[in-house]
This record gives C-alpha cells, structure tokens and sequence, in this order.
C-alpha cells in the first residue's frame, strides 16, 4: 500500500546555492499525489510536482521549473523521502531550495521519522524492470544501467583520477538499509571547485560544516584566508587524509556512499517505485535525470501494456446476470458481459464485441467500427461496477459522469475483438466522488484509455 507521513513537520536552514534562509514543512498528502513541492513565498503558493519532465538545469544540484517558478537541489530531500518508504507528501517551501542542513539526507530522515509513516488506501505501484535499461554520456563516460531484481538495490562506482580522492565504490542492498548506510553521507566538493563556486556567488549558503571538501591543490595563503573569510574560519588546515579540518568522515567512501545518495533523489523524479538494480558508473545529476527521464517513459509504457492476465475458463465474478442485478443498465445500452477480477481499488471487465451490436447498423454499413464514445461508455460502466459492488443495495443508487479527462483512441474495436477493461481508482472514494483512470485492451493492444470522475447518488423515491 502507498504511505505518507502521519502528521506535518517543520526544518529550517539556510539554502546552499542561494544562502537564504529557508522553512521546509513536509506533510501529509492523499494517494497518488506523489511529492509536490509549494513555494508559499510566492502569490497563489504555485506548485511544482517532483517530475523529470520539468528538470531545467543540473550544474551543482538538480533544478525543476514549472511555469517559471523553480526548486532547486531537491535532491537529498527526494532521497529521504524514497528512504524513509514514503510515496506521498506536500512539501512547502518559503524559498527556492530546501536547506542544506548538514549535506547530507540524515536530518529529514530523522524529522520524517519523528512524525511518523502511515499506510494508505491505494495500492502502490511499481516499474518492474524486466529487460537491462542503460544510459550513457560520452562527454563524461558516465554510464548508468538498470537489471531486472525483486527490490529496489543500488551500487554506485567513481573515479576522479586525483590522489586524494580516486576510485570509491558503495553498494546499497535494499531500499530499507537507506537511513543507516547512505543518509548521513555529505556531499563535497575538490578545493579547486569551492574556489570557482566562491568566486562566481555560487555557494552563498555554503559552510565547511556542511560539505567534505578534497584538497587537491596547494593550500596557499591567499586560498586559506580567501576560505577564512567565506567561511567565518579563524584557521583552515587539512587533514591527513586529505580534506579540509573542519569534518571527520563517516564512513571511508562517503563521496561513493553520497553519490548513491543523489542516484536515489534524481531517479525519485521517474515517479514511480522501482524494483530493479541500478548500477551507475561515475553518476552525476545530468546522467541521473537523463536515465530517470528514461524509466519514466518505460514506467508510461508498463502501465499501457499491462494486460491483465485471466484465466477465460475461472468463474467471473459476476455473469452478465449478476452485473444487471448490479447495475440498471439494459440491453441494447448494457455494455460490459463478465467481470473478471474486483478488488476495494480495481476491476476488470470484459466485452465481446459481435456483429449483431445495434450500432453496427449505421457505424459504419460498409466498415463496422465500435463508436469511440461507446468504448468511453463502456469503462465508465466497469467503473461502475467497481463502486456499486461496495454497497450493501446498489439497487438504490447509480453512478453519474461528472469528466471525461485525457481520452485516447488507439486502434479501431471491431466484430470479433474481446475487449480487456480495467479501472483502477487514482484516490480513494469521498462524498460520492470517484476519480478513475481505465485502459481497454484488445489482443494486448491498449485501444482506449480515459481518465473518469463519476458521482455516485441516491435514486430518488417517487
């Protein structure tokens, strides 16, 4: 089942890239939501959902943009949430980017902890990967690929050919390990890049309490009062291991372990759960959301081709006598001839479609074809079924269109085509209202699919 936090909770910070002061509150938030950054500094609290599809920029941070407003480093916040198991949560910001905290994931674990994770009612849904999926990018000989396993597993290479820091691996065996091997990872940086950042006003909010910094030049005068004075340091040395005095590591691979960390944020943007293994070769943001954007369309393209399997010879759950004790549909406008399958959240019906339909008469005389609206009509009808059968006398009630919302046509519906329909609900039942999205299949093809808001209502009694 989806999950969500139990109650609200509140941190503050200052913004690593932006130097502002910052309050993050995550809530709770209904199924299928997914995560939903607000930005309650600006008018009207715009929105802008955690979707690869919006990422604008990754130098230094991944970056979203909706209609131009944008969330930038969103993602150690991301990989929280994909750590603590959370599907669902609303996370409002006064600023453009969540706090930096310590570098790290380990303070919004902690606080998503604090509060609490509860179930929801929706059944979760994951990309299952069946087949290896790669991306790779040339200029930086990144490379990340994805192989078919029964949990969410990642393994993260890096090589940055310096001698202070060079080849780190790090392995994550399973998603539940998150908070005690990978989110008190920090990130970090070589000193030769904190100068440029510093130079060019790119890490305002930065601090070497929040950042391991790779000293892999020469320590000269002018760089140690230069870090001095940006860092409100009265002296800065290194240590023998090579980073600047202000840290102890966690753990000896802690930049493998946090470039892990920022793998599970940026792929959090797929929008979905994930079972597989991801292995990625020298990852950064870009090669990140590029892959994510990759298991976003084979998520798209899973949830088209998702048949149900069903067994023609099982008892239905219902014959067509049942359904028309159900629902008070008749011939020649009763639509759906068995239910297969029927769940609190899903149903699937079923549709032989003959010759001797009334509406073959005049569409079309010369080429038959089921009217559009009819295969719309028919899932709006299974979803029916799915909201009468969860009342004691569905006599009593019927079930209303209130929108009909992203409809597709793929392929003509035919005599001779069983057509496959399946309505899952996208939120759970409240005051009447039902929200469903419903594919219909023919031979394993998709051949119509709708998004459906119903209401249902009380027969009134003459």
């Amino acid at each position: 089942m989806q999950k969500t936090l139990q109650e609200e909770v509140t941190l503050s910070g200052i913004g690593l890239h932006t130097g502002k002061e910052v309050k993050l509150t995550i809530k709770p938030a209904k199924e299928n939501t997914g995560f939903v950054f607000v930005r309650t500094d600006l008018e009207g609290h715009p929105q802008v959902e955690a979707d690869v599809n919006y990422v604008v920029a990754t130098e230094r941070g991944t970056t979203l943009e909706k209609l131009g407003v944008k969330i930038t480093t969103c993602e150690h916040l991301l990989a929280a949430l994909v750590g603590c198991d959370v599907d669902n949560a609303i996370l409002e910001m006064d600023a453009s980017e969540p706090p930096i905290l310590d570098g790290s994931s380990k303070f919004f674990v902690e606080a998503i902890e604090s509060v609490g994770i509860v179930e929801q009612n929706i059944a979760r849904e994951y990309l299952v990967i069946k087949e290896v999926l790669s991306y790779a990018d040339p200029a930086s000989g990144s490379e990340i690929t994805i192989i078919p396993s029964d949990t969410y597993e990642v393994t993260t290479m890096v090589d940055f050919g310096t001698k202070v820091l060079g080849t780190q691996n790090a392995t994550l065996k399973n998603i539940s390990e998150f908070k005690d091997e990978i989110s008190s990872a920090r990130t970090f940086s070589f000193l030769h890049e904190l100068e440029m950042l510093l130079d060019h006003g790119l890490i305002r909010g930065g601090d070497i309490s929040n950042a391991i910094v790779y000293v892999d030049k020469d320590l000269t005068p002018e760089t140690t009062e230069k870090l001095k004075k940006a860092f409100g340091k009265d002296n800065v040395s290194i240590r023998p291991n090579g980073i600047l005095d202000n840290l102890t590591l966690n753990y000896p691979n802690e930049a493998a372990r946090h470039k892990l960390l920022d793998v599970i944020g940026d792929l959090a943007l797929a929008g979905v759960k994930i079972k597989g293994k991801v292995i990625a070769n020298k990852p950064g943001h870009f090669v990140n959301t590029q892959f994510a954007k990759k298991l976003n369309r084979q998520w798209k393209l899973q949830k088209k081709k998702n048949v149900p399997d069903f067994d023609l010879n099982k008892e239905p759950v219902f014959d067509i006598n049942g359904i028309m004790r159900l629902m008070p549909h008749r011939p020649p406008f009763l639509l759906i001839d068995k239910v297969l399958e029927l769940s609190d959240s899903h149903v699937v019906g079923l549709k032989n479609v003959t010759m001797n339909e009334p509406f073959f008469v005049g569409h079309f005389p010369k080429e038959p074809v089921m009217p559009g609206v009819l295969q719309v009509e028919a899932l709006a009808q299974t979803g029916g079924i799915l909201v009468l059968a969860s009342v004691p006398d569905p006599e009593n009630y019927s079930t209303y269109f209130i929108k009909i919302d992203k409809v597709k046509f793929k392929k003509k519906v035919v005599p001779g085509d069983t057509i496959i329909f399946k309505i899952e609900l996208i939120e759970p039942i409240r005051r009447g209202i039902v929200h469903m999205q419903g594919y219909g299949y023919v031979g394993g093809t998709v051949v119509v699919e709708a998004e459906l808001m119903a209401q249902v209502a009380k027969n009134k009694v003459d």
